[in-house]
């Protein structure tokens, strides 16, 4: 005979279980070794708000990509204002663009381009891949995505003059990310439960539930990132990434 009160606790306690699992996905529990990895910064969008760039660099924040675009027509509403404001200090600063597994790389190249000046980044133009809307349940092609990202990719490469790096999560890297671009162009990595030592990584972010002074939008939070070597190298990086 089933014991209903047994089962009644046992299936509670799996929900609860699945509900933690759930809560600590969304929490950042990466330990980070600054003494390895010393160069910090943040990305930010129109969701920040006005930015304070001189209290972000009082706060140690060495580097910093802002939201241009995304897909082949939007334009992030503060793009151009953090571009300008951002220069005015001595944060290395660059620019991504949000990818759309839905309109064409020529098109969304053209749209960044149109925004962020080949002299305005210190750092190269990054490409965000990942998913959106229903595109985690409903996933594209490796080939599809393909005709889409590698025209893209390309023509930022040819304007600015060096290979855009590509921030991605886990799962879109390993299914499209790694078979589709190899080790071709650097990599930035969201991943929050530990250090991604099991990929080859060039920025890392890990953290996108803490908190700084100086921007005043309707979130909260900013993401944080470290560069994968030390301050030496990352001057290196900013200053030998274009090849021409």
């Amino acid at each position: 005979m089933i014991d209903k009160k047994k089962t009644a606790v046992l299936a509670l306690g799996a929900i609860m279980t699945a509900a933690a699992v759930s809560i600590s996905a969304l929490m950042s529990t990466a330990v980070v070794n600054r003494g390895r990895y010393p160069v910090f910064g943040v990305d930010v969008s129109n969701y920040q708000g006005e930015v304070d760039w001189t209290r972000l660099e009082e706060q140690g924040v060495q580097f910093a990509y802002i939201k241009a675009t995304e897909g082949s027509g939007h334009i992030d509403e503060s793009a151009r204002r953090n571009i300008e404001n951002s220069a005015k200090t001595d944060i290395k600063r660059s620019c991504y663009h949000f990818f759309s597994f839905d309109s064409s790389g020529h098109t969304q190249a053209k749209n960044f381009i149109s925004v962020v000046g080949r002299d305005e980044i210190d750092l190269p133009p990054v490409v965000d891949i990942e998913y959106y809307g229903d595109k985690a349940f409903s996933k594209p092609t490796r080939e599809e995505t393909e005709e889409i990202l590698l025209p893209l990719l390309n023509e930022l490469e040819e304007y600015y003059g060096g290979r855009p790096v590509i921030y991605t999560t886990l799962p879109v890297y390993y299914r499209y990310v790694k078979p589709i671009c190899g080790k071709d162009y650097p990599l930035w990595i969201r991943c929050k439960q530990t250090e991604p030592d099991f990929v080859d990584w060039s920025f890392w972010q890990y953290d996108d539930q803490s908190e700084l002074d100086g921007y005043y939008g309707d979130e909260r939070y900013i993401d944080f990132n470290v560069f994968n070597g030390n301050t030496d190298e990352f001057e290196a990086y900013a200053s030998e990434w274009r090849s021409e």
